[in-house]
């Protein structure tokens, strides 16, 4: 499955999780769940409501404090200010502006629970009203969400961290978010997570962005819009001025863009639309529903048991380093996560001599950090990165009684089957581990219920 996002009045972190939870709704219970799970106060309420802006249908992801529906208000934006009140507009519901802070005073320098009571939200967390980024990331460390969950969590926050470090010019360890910013995007980051997780899209594209104009109030005062944070993280991405002034994109809107590392296109392979969600923010547009698109395409292929991916390539030659460190580098090169394939090849290069070309296949999301593993590795002085879409054949792992691993291939007209080589290794010589292969493939291609480990 492919997802496309299109951003008609933006993208904020509630509109993220409203679109995918209308285009799945039956994922609603799971989304909350694991918001929940990452430690939100009592008081915080979440909930999935329609919404009819008079010319589109849809749903909106609503994070507040009990105390707020209590007294009719919406909840703040930003810091701590509404910025509406001021003559500024936001898509955010809340949505955590982060700033660095300055060397704690002596009064300051209480220690920060990373875990708050149960009766304490993230707004209690810091005397001042702020929650340090040291101690959001160990709230979510320790929150009970599986495992791929939390490492996308804390991921997204991470990128939003560092972008506000970057601003400031400070470390990252020094970034803070503001009371209710955390809370808010606490909800939206764990739910975008669990969400991401549980759909599995192969790919996902983004079409142009709209910027906005004009100022948004934070603890720092008006900044510009989009914000400085926002900007470091769209880097990369297409955006353009469609005349609506505002917050379009949100630090926390920006920092899943960020994460989800999207394509800026369909690409040219067919693909079947499927379903579409539609997730609304807060701020009414003027002539221009406020809402973020998520389509749904279905790969022509996968009927043949054929998907379509997208990964990152990254080629450079060496023609001054031995061998011996070369095979070294690369094979540390191999470990960095992201890395799906590393080759090595023999090319002539300039002046006659003889050197090795190298081929890297990574995730989108992992591009850059892999790019950097190979100057660390290697002693190249530079690295093409080219974005390229792929065919992929079914595969599904199977293990044997005796804990032979193999990888079954659905192709187009048949399944072929492979052994793991290191399972075969125990065997005594060639024969041995020619029967023990056979056999093992042999089970796997006759059993139709998935083998004993799988």
């Amino acid at each position: 499955m492919h997802l496309h996002l299109d951003a008609v009045g933006g993208i904020a972190g509630d509109m993220f999780v409203a679109a995918l939870l209308d285009l799945r709704p039956d994922l609603a219970a799971g989304a909350i769940g694991a918001a929940r799970a990452a430690g939100l106060g009592a008081d915080i309420d979440l909930g999935l409501e329609s919404f009819d802006d008079g010319v589109l249908t849809g749903s909106r992801f609503v994070v507040a404090r009990a105390a707020d529906e209590a007294r009719g208000a919406a909840p703040p934006h930003g810091p701590g200010a509404s910025a509406s009140d001021h003559g500024e507009f936001s898509n955010a519901h809340g949505h955590a502006h982060g700033h660095a802070d300055a060397p704690p005073h002596d009064h300051e320098a209480r220690p920060v629970h990373a875990r708050p009571p149960a009766d304490q939200t993230p707004a209690h967390a810091h005397d001042h009203g702020h929650v340090h980024w040291a101690a959001l990331r160990e709230r979510l460390a320790t929150a009970p969400l599986a495992a791929p969950v939390r490492e996308r969590a804390i991921a997204i926050f991470a990128g939003l961290a560092e972008a506000e470090a970057r601003v400031h010019g400070k470390p990252v360890e020094a970034v803070s978010f503001h009371e209710v910013g955390a809370w808010d995007s606490i909800a939206d980051i764990v739910a975008a997570a669990w969400l991401i997780e549980a759909l599995g899209a192969t790919s996902w594209s983004v079409g142009p962005l709209p910027l906005g104009s004009g100022r948004v109030r934070t603890a720092h005062g008006l900044l510009p819009v989009p914000a400085p944070a926002t900007v470091l993280l769209l880097e990369g991405l297409p955006c353009f001025d469609d005349g609506h002034a505002g917050e379009r994109i949100t630090p926390t809107g920006a920092a899943i863009l960020k994460h989800l590392a999207p394509g800026t296109g369909l690409g040219t392979a067919p693909r079947v639309l499927g379903r579409v969600g539609h997730g609304f923010g807060t701020r009414r547009l003027r002539g221009l529903s406020n809402v973020l698109r998520v389509l749904a395409f279905d790969d022509a292929g996968a009927s043949a048991g054929i998907g379509i991916d997208q990964v990152t390539r990254l080629a450079f030659e060496i023609d001054d380093q031995t061998p011996e460190d070369l095979a070294l580098g690369l094979e540390r090169l191999r470990a960095v996560p992201g890395v799906i394939d590393v080759t090595q090849g023999t090319v002539t290069a300039k002046q006659g001599r003889q050197a090795a070309t190298v081929r890297v296949l990574a995730e989108v999301a992992a591009g850059e950090a892999v790019a950097a593993a190979c100057f660390r590795e290697t002693t190249t002085l530079g690295v093409r990165l080219q974005r390229l879409e792929r065919r992929v054949l079914q595969r599904e792992p199977w293990v044997g009684p005796d804990g032979t691993r193999v990888k079954r291939v659905r192709r187009p007209d048949t399944v072929t089957a492979k052994a793991e080589l290191a399972d075969l290794a125990e065997a005594d010589g060639h024969a041995a581990r020619e029967a023990r292969r056979r056999t093992a493939e042999d089970a796997a291609l006759d059993d139709t219920d998935g083998g004993a480990g799988a």
